[in-house]
């Protein structure tokens, strides 16, 4: 018996911990998503959805981080 609710209590403190991981990622991608749109609506002079070379040079260096981060914060394209 006290085996078994070791067991349930190990179960619901795992299942706890994976669902409050789960919707923080979620949140932070939500978070990314928004910056991105906010950056491209503001840089995007030619209104075709997408940030081009020029329009991605003509960005402040704080936004250059924020897309960096929305992005994925992976590594920067050759044309940036």
């Amino acid at each position: 018996m006290k085996g078994n609710m070791l067991k349930v209590l190990a179960l619901v403190v795992g299942l706890s911990c994976a669902t409050a991981l789960t919707a923080r990622a979620a949140d932070g991608e939500k978070k990314g998503s928004e910056d991105r749109k906010a950056l491209i609506e503001k840089y995007d002079k030619n209104k075709d959805g997408k940030l081009d070379r020029d329009e991605r040079k003509a960005m402040t260096a704080d936004d250059k981080e924020k897309w960096q981060k929305a992005s994925g914060g992976g590594k920067k394209k050759k044309d940036q």
